[in-house]
């Protein structure tokens, strides 16, 4: 394949000492990425590392300004002006300020991506200064591996959640965890469903009582089980209707659960482009959660409605940030925008010295959740968890790759090896089937967490 002309054209003389290579044949340190970003001052381009974690709160301390990345539609208008489906880390085929971390300067030599046909284009580190000459330098990068965290060891998550508390000084400090967060008591609904599962007499009229206690709550019930997803037969008419009919006991009581905790906080006004929303979030997961478990063997399958449960709570941990540390959230979201290929869980230790995986699961704790759900909210960003109930986090780990192998926007993906799925005792084949159709179903999923949002 040769050089697209506009690539050449930017390249220049530099062109002749550079070769085509399979990204997959480039070094890591030598990939190099542009990202896009504007404030009120104008466009600006930075390039650095593709695997380092791109500090946009330290480049707006150096520059003074107020960059974000730059909006998905503007960025397709800059890859369409150049004729490219994507943007290399060429500065001159925008033509817009360019600022380069020193990283990149100590590269002997660099790879740039094409985006045609999974190619890159390799120079040496001497041209590639050449041709970005008129850059600014900055230093506004972290090595991942500098991030000094151990993300695995919830033994020391209460002791990481106050260390991250101390950091900001216009909250209170208080021994218990919502006193120091600031944050309410566990729901009433939320309370008397706790109180149903773990009494063995529970009915399923016990049920009934709280859903139809809570107005707004029973009209989403009924809501549910009325649309086209479970196709009902006949008009659903009431709550003791969508429960004994269409829905049952175990997952209206989940479903109850995650809607009266997600009521419990404000849904934030500020979010990071390019990742869908907290009930859609909720949704994929608590389906993708529910379907692997079912597909386990008999013998060693986990308990349907505490796998939904953990998939539907699994990102609770977003809305208390978001109401915890309203002006660090800014930052996270700006940084998760900036770091597409980066795992939430290390920008937000970076930034806050906490995660919303060991906040959420410390405060459910609190809450006296079942232990499934909190280990599988705590452990969900680990595939190799071997402790009490493992098998909820490694379902919410795998759901997650699934679905974002399939472009659901949960965040950076990981691969899923043979002997993962082994460990569960699950076909890869027939998972990758039942999750190709669950996506095929995304209007239906839309549908479901719009009703939630409501």
């Amino acid at each position: 394949m040769e050089l697209p002309v506009v690539v050449r054209q930017a390249l220049g003389d530099s062109a002749a000492g550079v070769s085509l290579r399979d990204v997959s044949q480039a070094r890591d340190d030598e990939l190099l990425r542009m990202v896009l970003l504007t404030d009120e001052q104008g466009n600006l381009q930075a390039i650095c590392r593709q695997g380092d974690l791109l500090d946009i709160n330290a480049l707006n301390k150096e520059l003074g300004r107020d960059l974000r990345v730059m909006k998905r539609r503007e960025q397709a208008r800059a890859r369409e002006r150049s004729g490219l489906t994507e943007l290399p880390a060429l500065p001159s085929l925008t033509g817009w300020p360019t600022v380069v971390d020193v990283r990149v300067d100590a590269q002997a030599h660099v790879a740039l991506v094409l985006g045609e046909q999974n190619l890159c284009m390799v120079m040496p580190g001497d041209e590639f200064r050449a041709i970005t000459a008129a850059a600014d330098r900055r230093a506004f990068t972290v090595l991942p591996d500098s991030i000094a965290v151990n993300l695995n060891s919830p033994e020391r998550d209460r002791d990481q959640l106050h260390s991250a508390i101390r950091r900001f000084t216009t909250l209170r400090i208080q021994q218990r965890l919502e006193d120091t967060l600031e944050l309410p008591p566990l729901p009433e609904t939320a309370q008397r469903i706790i109180h149903l599962r773990v009494n063995p007499n529970t009915v399923m009229g016990d049920l009934v009582d709280v859903v139809e206690s809570d107005p707004s709550l029973a009209a989403q019930v009924v809501s549910w089980a009325s649309s086209s997803f479970y196709a009902a037969a006949g008009q659903v008419r009431s709550v003791h209707d969508a429960v004994s009919r269409i829905l049952g006991f175990d997952l209206v009581m989940n479903l109850a659960m995650g809607l009266s905790l997600g009521r419990a906080l404000k849904q934030p006004q500020d979010h990071p482009e390019g990742y869908v929303d907290y009930w859609q979030q909720a949704i994929w997961q608590a389906q993708s959660a529910g379907i692997l478990a079912s597909m386990m063997p008999r013998g060693e399958r986990p308990v349907f409605g505490l796998a939904y449960l953990s998939g539907l709570l699994h990102n609770f941990g977003y809305l208390v940030l978001a109401q915890v540390f309203p002006p660090h959230f800014k930052l996270v979201c700006r940084a998760l925008e900036a770091n597409p290929h980066m795992d939430s869980s290390l920008i937000e230790h970076y930034l806050l010295g906490v995660t919303r995986e060991q906040i959420a699961a410390e405060l459910m704790q609190n809450w006296g959740m079942p232990d499934e759900v909190c280990l599988a909210i705590r452990n969900q960003k680990n595939p190799d968890y071997e402790g009490p109930h493992a098998v909820y986090a490694k379902l919410l780990w795998l759901g997650r790759q699934l679905l974002t192998r399939r472009g659901v926007a949960l965040g950076a993906g990981e691969a899923v090896t043979a002997e993962f799925y082994k460990s569960l005792g699950l076909d890869p084949q027939r998972v990758e089937e039942q999750f190709d159709e669950l996506v095929h179903n995304k209007d239906s999923i839309m549908a479901m967490a719009g009703m939630m949002n409501q």
